[in-house]
């Protein structure tokens, strides 16, 4: 039976999920944006078909327990960036930044990463020569090892230049215990720096797409300003790098799985002006706006002037500040409170509001 017989003889009727993934027989790029049209895909048709196989605690990294009581963390993500470079960075510290945090997001030191490269026929050695110096780089700044790895080459047409997956392995030191189930209401929700910066400097260097200035990308590996928070003593209740979906999908994720109300203070979300011109001008929402630099925090709020001035302290957290609460009201949404003292929903992104940006 061929593929188009096989999607023809599917029962969508007989699925348990909701729109709009019923809709779609076929993939469309929605389906790999972080949002809403992502997490069906994971939720009714992957861990369904893998079944007893599969965990499902769905975070940036899957914690492992091992040996005495020590845990580790894992994580694999891949890397589709369009174009390849781009201000301030490209793919391949891209792709070693990302894992690096992926990691970091549940509180682990990252130690080593593999890397796999799926290569279109024709790519010039060159462009894969910047690429890897650049991954190499990234990966001497963060203090990891690349331990192993594959590469694929497919025909010309089949890709599109280099794609990039890593995955890593990290230690958790005893008494870590950061995962988005843990957010309580009174907490307080802070973000380390401005949001929506890295999918912005993407966007700027595609073709026909000029916003009147230049951003630079934010990509950094955040595990040292983690470290810095876990060593203040606080209790670091829920990490996130709010990269695919942005801020929306990061916040909409840990509402759910905490089941509480996170509020945000409109006028308190540090979106640059130039983030804001080049979302007006293509009618996004920054709060979608993939960043790959920057992280949420939740922490009591007994806990929240130690974890602000240890995040200001570090290079990557000087513009640092509380953006929102954890409270009883609506919960498991986000939403903003304007100016006007009314409120509107933040409401998780459907589909790809901005394709292949990490």
């Amino acid at each position: 039976m061929t593929a188009t017989e096989n999607a023809a003889a599917l029962d969508f009727e007989g699925w348990v999920c909701p729109l709009p993934l019923r809709d779609y027989p076929s993939i469309v790029m929605g389906h790999g944006g972080g949002g809403a049209m992502s997490a069906e895909l994971v939720e009714q048709l992957f861990l369904p078909a893998f079944g007893s196989a599969a965990r499902a605690e769905m975070g940036d990294s899957a914690v492992l327990r091992v040996g005495a009581g020590q845990r580790l963390a894992f994580s694999t993500d891949s890397y589709v960036v369009k174009p390849m470079f781009f201000p301030g960075g490209c793919i391949g510290d891209l792709a070693i930044n990302g894992t690096v945090n992926d990691l970091a997001m549940s509180g682990a030191t990252p130690l080593y990463l593999s890397t796999a490269f799926i290569l279109q026929e024709g790519t010039p050695l060159n462009v894969l020569g910047r690429i890897a110096e650049a991954m190499g780089a990234a990966a001497r700044s963060a203090g990891v090892a690349l331990v192993t790895g594959d590469t694929k080459v497919v025909d010309t047409g089949s890709g599109d230049g280099v794609f990039i997956n890593t995955a890593g392995i990290g230690l958790i030191a005893d008494g870590v215990d950061v995962r988005p189930e843990r957010a309580e209401v009174g907490d307080s929700v802070l973000i380390s720096g401005d949001i929506g910066v890295h999918g912005v400097a993407v966007m700027s260097c595609r073709e026909g797409l000029e916003f009147g200035t230049t951003l630079a990308t934010d990509s950094a590996a955040l595990h040292g300003l983690v470290q810095d928070l876990i060593g203040t003593g606080a209790d670091v209740r829920v990490l996130r790098d709010p990269t695919r979906g942005g801020v929306s999908a990061s916040l909409n994720e840990i509402a759910q799985a905490s089941g509480v109300g996170i509020e945000l203070v409109e006028s308190a979300l540090p979106i640059p002006q130039s983030v804001k011109d080049a979302c007006g001008l293509l009618g996004l929402d920054p709060l979608q706006v993939a960043n790959e630099g920057k992280l949420v925090a939740i922490v009591p709020a007994a806990d929240e002037d130690r974890v602000l001035a240890a995040m200001g302290a570090h290079p990557l957290g000087q513009s640092s500040q509380r953006i929102g609460t954890c409270v009883p009201q609506h919960a498991g949404m986000v939403v903003a409170r304007t100016a006007l003292g009314g409120t509107r929903v933040i409401d998780r992104p459907i589909g790809e509001q901005l394709p292949r940006i990490c």
